[in-house]
């Protein structure tokens, strides 16, 4: 069964017999982590637009607030616990949240609900970024950094087969579930992610076993490492504040969270323009705009998927960490220069779907391979701080400049245009990280404390 399975992989990617069954166990992992959220992704934005489109700057000013409260909580749970106990703990969490949202929405009336919705829409934002963020610290952590490049686009494509099972899931259940019993659906698929990740512990040995074995692989173990059925009873210890210290001081992790910001900023002005020319098409029509927003998701998540499959991995080995990095800055200028000429409905959706895709294909697994050549403290402390805090801080640079330059009188022209000079800062910002990944891999340049060398000493 395993040989035909792994006959069927190396059709995609290169890899060795005894990774088969940990890179199947964190495809399904990734399945039922995005599954779960693209359940409820949908219900999100209605209540963004139903709540008011003015007030979107103000929910993600909340968002904001909600990373710098559940921060300190989760590496607080990082230094004081093993990773099979805290991973589990904060998927749970989240449930009992998915609960609670279930009872409010039931027992609220009309002018309730609004608030709710709100409410509801922090959350989710809050809620995506830390069980995404989790996962790929997990990843992270148990594979090397020549099996991040090889496996992470694999890896990825359970992301995009568990998003576009969700968006399926809402597109079609929405009319005869109702959007408040799809939260139980979520729920019920999160705890399925919480022991799908237990059960890729029992594999982790066999990655381990396989990059230092296989000559092929390119890696060597990094000194001092430990054992994974000891890694995974270890403590990482340290402060609450390490990964805020740790960006701090290293120009790589501040790299990595300059990443993060031109990003969300680019993708804050996409989504507030989205927003409001949906409003504009479909007033009145709360069922139209959701079943729009989730035949979007199935259109990026099916894209996204045939990418991953055929050239994800093959970018990330030929091209480069760098250059895999540099696609989604190019896709944004030539993308809000032709929004700048022509802001309506057809080319917003395009433009969307294209980038977004983009993002989860290519984007993501590269910035994700980032962290492989990092201790344990960085790629969930720093990881999760880039990942949470410096990424909803980006949202609201995002945020308000949009809420601010549509005050000033500027149209929607003038706000797609804005955004291309500041794409092509972040499309400099990305070569310069791949060319620092390749010199800590390699050890070519000495690392700072926060920046250890993983590569051969």
């Amino acid at each position: 069964m395993s040989e035909s399975i792994g006959r069927l992989l190396r059709r995609a990617v290169v890899v060795r017999d005894e990774e088969v069954f940990a890179l199947l166990w964190s495809f399904a992992y990734h399945f039922f982590v995005l599954a779960a959220y693209f359940v409820i992704r949908p219900i999100r934005d209605e209540m963004g637009v139903a709540g008011g489109v003015e007030n979107l700057a103000w929910l993600f000013t909340g968002t904001l607030a909600g990373m710098l409260l559940l921060h300190p909580v989760f590496t607080a749970l990082v230094s004081r616990y093993p990773r099979r106990i805290f991973v589990p703990w904060i998927y749970r969490f989240f449930i009992v949240n998915l609960l609670v949202f279930f009872l409010l929405f039931t027992l609220a009336d009309a002018t309730q609900g609004v608030w709710v919705g709100r409410i509801f829409f922090i959350w989710t934002s809050v809620f995506n970024l830390f069980v995404v963020s989790v996962f790929w610290s997990f990843m992270a952590d148990v594979y090397r950094p020549a099996q991040g490049k090889r496996l992470f686009g694999i890896v990825a494509v359970g992301g995009t087969v568990g998003a576009l099972t969700g968006s399926t899931i809402t597109a079609f259940l929405v009319s005869h579930l109702g959007p408040v019993n799809l939260l139980l659906v979520s729920a019920l698929i999160l705890e399925m992610a919480g022991r799908a990740s237990r059960i890729l512990e029992g594999h982790e040995e066999d990655l381990h076993r396989v990059a230092e074995e296989d000559p092929e692989v390119g890696e060597r173990a990094e000194a001092g490492a430990i054992p994974p059925e000891e890694r995974q009873e270890e403590i990482i210890g340290g402060g609450i504040l390490d990964g805020i210290r740790h960006v701090a001081r290293s120009p790589y992790l501040l790299g990595i969270a300059g990443l993060m910001v031109f990003f969300t900023i680019v993708s804050t002005f996409l989504y507030f323009h989205l927003m409001a020319i949906v409003e504009s098409v479909y007033p009145d029509d709360p069922e139209g705009r959701t079943r729009l927003f989730a035949i979007m998701e199935v259109a990026t998540q099916s894209l996204t998927l045939v990418t991953q499959i055929f050239l994800t991995g093959r970018i990330l080995k030929w091209l480069g960490v760098g250059l895999a990095l540099a696609f989604l800055p190019l896709v944004s200028m030539a993308g809000f220069g032709i929004l700048a000429t022509a802001p309506i409905l057809l080319v917003v959706v395009v433009f969307q779907v294209l980038r977004r895709a983009g993002n989860f294909a290519i984007q993501r697994p590269a910035r994700e391979v980032l962290y492989t050549v990092l201790p344990r403290t960085d790629k969930y402390k720093s990881k999760n701080f880039n990942d949470t805090f410096v990424y909803r801080a980006g949202d609201q640079v995002g945020a308000w400049s949009y809420t601010a330059m549509g005050w000033m009188g500027i149209g929607l022209s003038g706000l797609a245009f804005s955004m291309v000079p500041l794409s092509a800062l972040w499309l400099v910002l990305a070569i310069w990280l791949g060319k620092r990944y390749r010199e800590i891999h390699a050890g070519e340049k000495p690392a700072t404390p926060a920046e250890p060398v993983s590569g051969p000493a």
